[in-house]
């Protein structure tokens, strides 16, 4: 069994990673079993209305990368340039055949990819800017899977740190001199807001 301290690493260490080694690829079956963790998550309902598109396919990942806006707060950088993109995607799509309300399936489903991915010194990014009329178009989904999520994966190269927000506020991530990518964490006493015990 996972400690408690073991969990809390990992889950620390499942920072959005925006930058990849391009060589190193992620196998189709890497993939099928990030799903299959997804698939064992809770439900709205039990209903698993979620449907999965995955990608190790250069030319299919150049064109999901395309449909995606990526680190809104850094301004003048445009993305990763070639060598530095995700080997690998999931697209997470709810089918309408099943339900018409996903609730909050998809965010489950994302962040235990994205744990998984962390178990096995992958990393990840969740997207939610997606230009998903472009998307639909490319990947030829078809009108009843409603596009949630996309999840980009890779080999990280990226180097992260967790901050405290500090005196300003600002809540905004940014990269230093050394391209450390720092994320200001609010404080956890802020954040409880009432107690009863």
């Amino acid at each position: 069994m996972t400690s408690f301290e073991d969990f809390k690493s990992l889950v620390k260490g499942n920072r959005s990673c925006r930058r990849f080694d391009h060589t190193v690829k992620i196998s189709m079956n890497e993939l099928f079993d990030l799903v299959d963790l997804a698939r064992h998550c809770a439900s709205a309902g039990n209903n698993q209305p979620l449907k999965y598109i995955l990608s190790t396919s250069e030319p299919t990942n150049q064109a999901i990368f395309d449909c995606l806006g990526w680190a809104a707060y850094l301004k003048d950088w445009p993305g990763p340039d070639p060598s530095e993109r995700p080997t690998a995607y999931i697209v997470i799509t709810g089918d309408h055949t099943i339900s018409d309300k996903f609730w909050c399936d998809h965010g489950i489903a994302a962040q235990t990819l994205l744990l998984g991915a962390r178990a096995r010194s992958l990393a990840g990014c969740m997207f939610g800017a997606i230009n998903i009329k472009k998307l639909k178009s490319v990947l030829d989904i078809p009108d009843h899977l409603e596009v949630k999520l996309v999840v980009a994966l890779g080999k990280p190269v990226e180097k992260a740190a967790i901050d405290e927000v500090g005196p300003d506020g600002s809540i905004k991530y940014f990269r230093d001199e050394n391209q450390v990518h720092h994320v200001p964490k609010r404080s956890l006493d802020t954040l409880v807001f009432k107690t009863f015990s």
